[in-house]
């Protein structure tokens, strides 16, 4: 019988979204966690974790070989999605890392990713820009978490691949910024954390809008998202 594992909150909500019997990927995989906790779980997935350093990757061997899933778990050394092989994955995971980061890894790879049908991704900051990367690129929002773990906000987003186009592709610019911004599920059930989030976002751009206007040189059109922004955390902590 093969021993469990312990991985964090968030690596447990991720891998609830995972289907049942999937082959996934991993990509930034720490210690390969995820994979192992996914295969230890679903006798029938499979996973590739993937890593660009060479430290992680043995990291990542040593949990796999403990484990003993060397038989369902490939650990490859790589950067992003080069590691990939065309359509050999259902699912994707990225998560630990910054939204400019992790939506230039699926931009850079995504010729590699047509078979994945869902796209789970958890960044540390910067969530509005991967939003707009799948909504883009033909995945749908379909679920998205806000947790709070030792000390740390985290969301997480789900991406479903959809063929025609979604409600928010309809929304006007503004409207469909304020939802990038915000996470439009996050939105329609607006929890404690949720706000804890937004209370600490308001305060620190109400400092940045308040520097911005006492500089001798001022960036207009950055200030101008920026008062555009403030005004919608408002409207939303009302």
């Amino acid at each position: 019988m093969r021993e469990n594992i312990s991985i964090p909150e968030r690596l447990k909500i991720i891998s609830a979204y995972l289907f049942n019997g999937t082959t996934f990927a991993d990509i930034g995989s720490d210690h390969a966690l995820l994979p192992a906790y996914v295969c230890l779980n679903d006798p029938k997935a499979k996973a590739i974790a993937g890593e660009v350093n060479k430290g992680p990757y043995r990291s990542a061997t040593q949990t796999v070989e403990r484990y003993n899933l060397s038989d369902v778990i490939d650990v490859r050394l790589g950067d992003g999605l080069d590691i990939l092989r065309e359509g050999e994955i259902q699912e994707l995971v990225i998560a630990g890392m910054g939204g400019t980061l992790l939506t230039s890894i699926l931009e850079k790879g995504k010729g590699k990713i047509d078979s994945v049908d869902r796209i789970i991704v958890q960044p540390n900051v910067n969530e509005k820009i991967v939003r707009q990367w799948l909504n883009l690129n033909g995945f749908k929002i379909t679920d998205e978490t806000i947790i709070k773990e030792h000390g740390h906000i985290y969301e997480i987003i789900v991406g479903n691949r959809v063929h025609n186009r979604t409600e928010i592709d309809k929304l006007s610019k503004d409207e469909q910024e304020r939802q990038f911004m915000f996470g439009p599920l996050l939105l329609k059930n607006k929890s404690t954390i949720f706000y804890e989030k937004w209370m600490e976002e308001k305060r620190k751009l109400t400092k940045v809008i308040r520097q911005m206007n006492q500089a001798k040189v001022k960036d207009e059109s950055k200030l101008k998202q920026f008062e555009k922004e403030f005004k919608w955390i408002e409207e939303v902590l009302e």
